[in-house]
């Protein structure tokens, strides 16, 4: 009865302590859990604090082509233009189907609201340029800053600037082989168009080097 009575003890401590590891052994598991836990929401919540850092700063969001970009009808747009003259307006009328002859470019060339809408008219059976004009919008209507209708010309944007060419023909040269042309380069000054730059090329002395430019006079 003894050796039973002091084996009782040993076996209730055994027990105790077994139980007491079970409960340590399963805290700690708890803890760490609840320490991965923290820790993956505290990763997430950093994240977009550092992307709102960042965001704070962009001085401002990057231009859109579109604020500065409206596409027009450019046939009605010359059409109802009193500037151009009956002649050119002659020349607005279909190639083939609903194609007319006009080449039309957007830019910036008088620092305006908008882009500037260059308008080139040409005829349909050689393509060549009978008139060319530069229109700003100015109150919500476009109005005409700039034109040339000495035929053959052209008109195009070149760096910001107005580039307009008028080729040259000699006497006998057919409509495809002028015997050159002249380089006329403007730019907005003081609220109108104002001629930079003027160069002269002629093609029948271009093979043997650079022609010498011809005074504007």
């Amino acid at each position: 009865m003894r050796g039973l009575t002091d084996e009782e003890p040993t076996a209730a401590r055994g027990v105790y302590q077994a139980a007491i590891t079970a409960v340590a052994v399963i805290a700690a598991l708890g803890l760490f859990v609840a320490a991965c836990a923290t820790g993956g929401t505290g990763a997430r919540d950093e994240g977009p604090a550092h992307s709102d850092s960042v965001a704070g700063a962009v001085a401002s969001p990057a231009p859109n082509p579109s604020d500065t970009y409206q596409q027009v009808d450019a046939v009605a747009l010359v059409r109802s233009d009193p500037r151009v003259s009956t002649a050119v307006k002659r020349y607005l009328k279909p190639c083939a189907g609903d194609e007319y002859p006009v080449d039309v470019s957007y830019g910036d060339l008088t620092g305006g609201p908008v882009e500037d809408i260059v308008v080139n008219v040409l005829t349909c059976a050689d393509a060549v340029g009978v008139g060319s004009y530069v229109y700003r919008e100015e109150g919500g209507a476009y109005e005409n800053v700039f034109k040339a209708e000495e035929s053959p010309v052209y008109a195009e944007i070149d760096r910001g600037d107005l580039m307009v060419t008028k080729q040259v023909y000699d006497k006998g040269d057919p409509v495809s082989s002028p015997s050159g042309e002249n380089v006329y380069t403007y730019s907005w000054t003081a609220g109108r168009f104002v001629q930079e730059d003027y160069h002269h090329t002629d093609y029948s002395n271009a093979v043997g080097g650079d022609p010498s430019p011809v005074p504007s006079g």
